[in-house]
């Protein structure tokens, strides 16, 4: 029997780590109508493209809203199954602004908190790199670190997607048992 989709999950990965085919995937179980928040903006011809492509490989069923800053109020607004793709964008969009982070992200994580769900968070985790030379790197990097957390730890389940494979974060998966070097049975 297929498990019911919680009501908030977070899903990481890198850049084409199979991250948002597999968020959409877990919306499309869900009974529609079907609404995919998009935060990207179309600055060059190659993001006009990537846009294009997640577009049609999503097909005419989704309804989409564009919502480069406005995420927490679209979250707020919204009903039925809900992807968001994808937060490290959004994040871009609001620095870039030179809003303040700190209270958009205050305003997102209590949409999130009253949403009925299901909802699915896309984000890059952009951590596990190498500290970046300059001071607005850095500064986005530590934004997107602080929103993973603190959405992952509202959320009902976190996956992180390596290499088109998801790996189930939260709830930890059943532990098993490793039996010391040398003991026996």
């Amino acid at each position: 029997m297929p498990q019911p989709t919680p009501r908030m999950t977070l899903v990481l990965g890198g850049a084409r780590s199979g991250k948002s085919a597999y968020a959409e995937g877990l919306i499309e179980a869900c009974p529609g109508p079907w609404l995919y928040l998009a935060t990207a903006q179309a600055f060059d011809d190659e993001m006009v493209d990537r846009i294009a492509q997640h577009r049609a490989r999503r097909g005419g069923a989704w309804r989409t809203r564009d919502v480069p800053l406005a995420l927490p109020e679209a979250v707020a607004e919204a009903e039925g199954p809900v992807l968001v793709d994808c937060l490290t964008l959004w994040l871009t969009n609001l620095i870039l602004a030179e809003a303040d982070v700190a209270q958009a992200t205050a305003r997102l994580l209590a949409a999130c908190a009253d949403a009925p769900g299901p909802l699915v968070l896309v984000g890059n985790e952009v951590g596990l790199g190498i500290v970046p030379d300059n001071a607005l790197a850095r500064r986005f990097r530590d934004a997107a670190g602080r929103l993973h957390q603190q959405l992952a730890a509202r959320a009902d389940r976190v996956v992180l997607t390596v290499a088109g494979l998801p790996l189930l974060v939260k709830p930890q998966p059943p532990q098993t048992q490793v039996r010391p070097t040398g003991a026996s049975a």
